[in-house]
């Protein structure tokens, strides 16, 4: 159930009473803490900016201004009339001067045209004077919203679906320098609302929310010659150690980190060349960004693109990576920079304790997922045709670097998928975390201050575990809390990102050790049934039939997880849970026990 669908469940009388006492105290704090300030929706063209935006300011009893229909009222045109008449440029020059009218006649709700965000003069005139919220739509949706309409001007080519996906690519990382962020999805406007009041709420009592507003975007697509502020310099906001005696390094948590990875790297390695891994979705967003910056300190630097998706971590992919570093004359003091997700992350790192028998690497994490895991811990590893991270090694970073705004341009799913590695850390020794997730995880999807605090202590959570046991010969098996089960799905469906991701594969992995502890008579079926509820909530699957096209049977799950890292002269090895907080590390399960619940799991 997403958090739309819960927050359209029928309520009874008291219930009803309760929200409406709990949305009439949000609206007031808001209120409070905003101020004379306006409220600015940016977004892509069928994100719901204006509808939104209306009952936004009918909640807070603002005036709203939808910017289009000013300059529509202005020029005596409709937009697509100024577009043909006069050209793109004359609008957006025209739409600059309507937004900044606009904020300077008072408080207001403004819903922008999806250009106005990519001017750097009215970025800067909305951060004086306003908070940015950032409707983000994943792209289907808006292609669904768009498609029937004929009156957006930048649409009207032959291929409208690749102008919209052309558009998104080059706008979303300029998006991300807004304020807040909140996911749009279908469903009720009241909803919506309720997410970025929340949002509002937490992001305003955080004093340092105005230090990237003005801030330069990581990849410009329209740069305004006029307007062209210096790169601002964001020292990380968070730094956990990983403490590893003469190996130690520190995980560095911030927004903007990757403006100023050429500071960072210099250093960390001064005189150090860089080789830049990543993956084609991600370089679109971020390498133009990390090449500037190290162009900017002097640092040499190559990179090499690789496709995107678990396909990726191979044998032929690491030699070809392999091969461009080395002849690239990469030597050994020099760093491999892993950009992306986990499965660059692994690949990357993979290649760089293997290169000239060992180079320095550092992880600079794109994904949620790699943020709070993949990227800590020295695990690297590629995929074999029996399993998956079969062959590797554990090989330190030098530096982990976390930028928060990278996850701004991250699809909803992925976002979901890493939300479950977060949960992860709750339910394996911390169940006043996991109780914090269940009351703020709406906060933590709005990418607010909340998903700062979340981040952090799930990378303290692993870097006191790594620290104890860094090779996994103890307690640091407890990190797999289910992965037998969610490694073994992900070998069944061939590692298709497109039926599976590995964060939906955690999750069913966690809900089934939940209930294999109850079944065995560890865990209470509370316990289960609380943690099942939670992933649904943000929308993740819990169970073996919620994968498109499941069709395999308890004696094909239970052969690929003989495949498992964690079994030992063929006994399987369960991470299994006596509570939420509470998991264990059960060796010598029984087989037998294992196909009775795949069995129950399955309805045989």
């Amino acid at each position: 159930m997403s958090e739309i669908q819960d927050i359209k469940t029928p309520l009874h009388a008291p219930a009803q009473a309760d929200e409406h006492a709990r949305r009439a105290a949000l609206t007031a704090s808001v209120l409070n803490k905003l101020g004379n300030r306006s409220l600015v929706l940016v977004g892509m063209m069928g994100a719901g900016k204006t509808s939104i935006g209306r009952r936004l300011a009918a909640c807070l009893n603002l005036p709203f201004i939808d910017a289009d229909v000013a300059i529509e009222g202005a020029a005596g045109m409709t937009i697509s009339e100024i577009f043909a008449r006069h050209g793109e440029s004359y609008f957006r020059d025209g739409e600059r001067r309507v937004i900044a009218r606009i904020l300077g006649e008072g408080q207001t709700i403004v819903a922008t045209g999806g250009g106005a965000w990519m001017n750097a003069a009215t970025r800067d005139r909305v951060a004086a004077c306003g908070v940015s919220i950032w409707l983000k739509a994943e792209i289907e949706v808006l292609l669904q919203r768009v498609r029937k309409r004929a009156n957006r001007p930048l649409l009207q080519t032959q291929d409208p679906e690749q102008a919209l996906r052309r558009l998104t690519g080059e706008r979303y990382p300029v998006y991300a320098l807004a304020d807040l962020c909140v996911a749009s999805r279908d469903g009720p406007h009241h909803a919506m609302v309720d997410l970025i009041l929340e949002a509002l709420d937490q992001h305003l009592d955080d004093p340092g929310h105005n230090d990237r507003r003005s801030a330069q975007p990581a990849a410009p697509a329209q740069p305004d010659t006029t307007q062209s502020p210096d790169i601002t310099t964001t020292p990380a906001d968070i730094s956990v150690a990983v403490d590893l005696a003469a190996r130690r390094y520190d995980i560095n948590i911030g927004k903007g980190a990757i403006r100023n990875i050429g500071e960072t790297i210099t250093r960390l390695a001064p005189g150090a060349a860089c080789a830049i891994v990543t993956d084609a979705n991600v370089a679109r967003h971020w390498l133009p960004a990390i090449e500037t910056a190290l162009s900017a300190s002097g640092i040499r630097h190559t990179h090499f693109v690789v496709a995107p998706g678990e396909g990726s971590k191979s044998w032929q992919t690491l030699a070809r990576v392999c091969d461009h570093i080395i002849a690239a004359h990469m030597e050994r003091g020099d760093l491999v920079l892993a950009l992306g997700g986990g499965v660059v992350g692994d690949l990357a790192g993979f290649a760089a304790a293997t290169i000239r028998r060992g180079m320095r690497y550092v992880q600079i994490p794109t994904t949620l997922l790699a943020q709070v895991d993949s990227s800590v811990g020295g695990k690297t590893a590629i995929n074999s045709e029996h399993g998956k991270n079969l062959v590797g090694a554990f090989h330190q970073p030098s530096l982990v670097v976390i930028d928060t705004e990278t996850l701004a341009t991250l699809p909803e799913r992925e976002f979901r998928a890493g939300y479950a590695e977060m949960a992860k850390y709750g339910l394996i020794n911390d169940h006043l975390f996991f109780a914090w997730l269940e009351n703020h995880w709406r906060e933590v999807f709005a990418l607010g201050p909340a998903l700062t605090k979340a981040i952090a202590t799930s990378c303290r959570s692993k870097a006191e575990v790594v620290a104890r046991d860094e090779t996994e010969l103890g307690d640091r098996a407890l990190l797999n809390l289910g992965h037998t089960f969610g490694h073994a799905l992900e070998t069944i469906t061939h590692f298709n990102s497109g039926r599976l991701v590995h964060g939906e594969g955690v999750a069913i992995g966690m809900a089934c050790a939940f209930r294999f502890s109850v079944r065995l008579g560890h865990c209470a079926a509370d316990d289960a049934a609380r943690v099942e509820t939670h992933l649904r909530a943000v929308g993740l699957p819990t169970r073996f039939r919620d994968i498109n096209g499941w069709n395999a049977g308890p004696d094909a799950i239970l052969d690929a997880m003989r495949q498992d890292k964690k079994v030992q002269r063929g006994a399987l090895t369960f991470i299994l849970a006596r509570g939420i907080g509470q998991s264990f590390i059960a060796k010598d399960v029984p087989a037998s026990q294992v196909i009775a619940f795949l069995r129950e799991e399955l309805g045989y």
